[in-house]
């Protein structure tokens, strides 16, 4: 696993936080986390056997999620708020604008989780030491007026959205797999892959013949993410017929 400098930082919280949950007994959340940052916790938890965590973002599917290590009971709970944010339908606001906004605030960004933006809503997790802070601060996003509320989880906009990409690749090894979200050649998706474009279930690989399964992560840079949904058969030549979901 390609480890950075933050990385083995964030370790070290992890392996103080491990403490603090046996010695006082209590759960303990870390505040919002990148998918990559859930791969490393993951991945280090396991390796000390210690089984008492997971991970919620405030709604199924979310991608930045919360951390929670725990004694003995999983908690009912966790620390977030979601807001949403109503505006007219003609005003087209971004995942930027939210975000640009929220930091101007002086708040940090691992104390905001997903940005779900739609059409004249959007709906925003945070924290929920922050909620009283951002309600009564904000009246515009921009130059776009607003009006915030408790979200209504059981109607959230899709946010981003996904699309099904069908394609065709000789293998499931992973130059084969950038070969084809990229349409590169075989020799420039080698010096792509090597020179640390591409994330698999969200940690850096540079090995160009490593293999993938159906439900493995791809981030290209310059691409996006791709998940491999499955494996749909093979085409007269033998070659793989493979379906994508492609994060917009």
């Amino acid at each position: 696993m390609f480890i950075s400098d933050k990385d083995s930082l964030f370790i070290s919280k992890l392996d103080d936080a491990v403490d603090l949950c046996y010695t006082r007994q209590k759960p303990y959340f870390f505040p919002f986390l990148s998918e990559r940052r859930q791969a490393v916790a993951k991945s280090y938890l396991e390796s000390v056997c210690f089984q008492n965590y997971c991970f919620f973002g405030g709604y199924d599917n979310s991608e930045r999620k919360m951390l929670c290590l725990f004694y003995d009971v999983e908690p009912d709970e966790f620390p977030i708020s979601a807001l949403e944010f109503c505006y007219r339908l003609c005003d087209k606001l971004s995942h930027r604008d939210f975000l640009g906004t929220l930091m101007s605030l002086g708040i940090e960004r691992e104390t905001i989780g997903d940005i779900l933006v739609g059409d004249g809503k959007t709906v925003v997790f945070v924290k929920c030491e922050l909620k009283s802070y951002i309600t009564s601060q904000l009246v515009k996003i921009g130059n776009t007026g607003i009006k915030i509320k408790d979200a209504d989880l059981s109607d959230i906009p899709q946010g981003r959205g996904t699309e099904e990409l069908t394609v065709i690749v000789s293998s499931l090894r992973l130059d084969s797999l950038v070969a084809a979200i990229t349409g590169l050649s075989r020799e420039k998706t080698k010096s792509f892959i090597l020179g640390g474009n591409v994330s698999l279930n969200f940690i850096q690989v540079e090995n160009i013949s490593k293999p993938t399964n159906v439900g493995d992560t791809l981030i290209v840079r310059g691409k996006g993410k791709y998940i491999l949904n499955a494996v749909m058969g093979e085409t007269k030549k033998g070659r793989l017929r493979i379906s994508l979901i492609h994060f917009r």
